[in-house]
């Protein structure tokens, strides 16, 4: 689908055992599923990744491209009442029953959070692995994107986010300026800064986004991804 899957051959580890998954995949887009089919399917791929995480290594070079440990669930209500954090040594990722979304949030960040009536150039650095697949699907993490981060323009109203894609990989990749919805949830509890001094961290989570609320392929073909995402405020 893009540049870098013709450089590198990525081999998928599941819980310390090779298993591939291209099969499953190919099956879900089977056209005797019904949409609840695919919806029942997608559930049981997320939770089968909640249990198991990831490990994504390049085949050739050896070296660990992503890792995803076992996931341990927290409820929005614990969540809040620890200051909107995720305990990262525990794995922690709160679910948002609403939407479905799960986040981990590594860092907060930097700076302040996007002010109500406020809008704002936002860069995002990420990495996209399809949870019904074997590999990073997509990636601007790596020296081949370097110069393509996601930039996107984002607008808060009343606690609500609105944002578009004005360039970057996924802006190329999935043809669309629509930013999915799954991306703009962290942005209620994250700062929006740059790094100033060497012990500066720009916010970084982690995200299981569902269908529903991804990109437009995502919600065409029903499949969740796992999204690692840093945030930074444009200059």
């Amino acid at each position: 689908m893009y540049a870098d899957r013709k450089m590198n051959k990525f081999l998928f580890l599941i819980g310390g055992a090779l298993c591939l998954v291209s099969a499953a995949l190919l099956s879900s887009c089977n056209d005797d599923d019904s949409y609840a089919d695919m919806k029942k399917r997608e559930s049981e791929q997320i939770r089968s990744f909640l249990s198991r995480g990831c490990c994504v290594v390049d085949e050739e070079m050896g070296d660990t491209l992503l890792y995803v440990a076992p996931i341990t669930v927290i409820s929005e209500d614990r969540f809040l009442a620890n200051d909107s954090t995720t305990d990262v040594s525990r794995n922690e990722y709160v679910l948002f029953n609403r939407s479905g979304i799960y986040m981990q949030i590594v860092h907060k960040g930097v700076g302040e959070k996007l002010q109500n009536g406020e809008t704002a150039s936002i860069i995002c650095r990420y990495t996209e692995f399809n949870i019904a697949g074997d590999s990073i699907q997509s990636t601007n993490k790596t020296l081949y994107y370097e110069t393509m981060p996601e930039v996107m323009t984002c607008t808060n109203t009343n606690g609500l986010f609105s944002a578009s894609f004005t360039s970057g990989l996924m802006l190329s990749i999935y043809n669309s300026q629509s930013v999915p919805s799954g991306w703009l949830t962290p942005l209620s509890y994250i700062r929006l800064g740059r790094k100033e001094h060497a012990d500066d961290d720009i916010a970084l989570v982690r995200l299981i986004v569902p269908s529903t609320e991804g990109h437009n392929d995502a919600n065409t073909d029903v499949y969740a991804c796992f999204y690692e995402i840093s945030y930074m405020r444009s200059r």
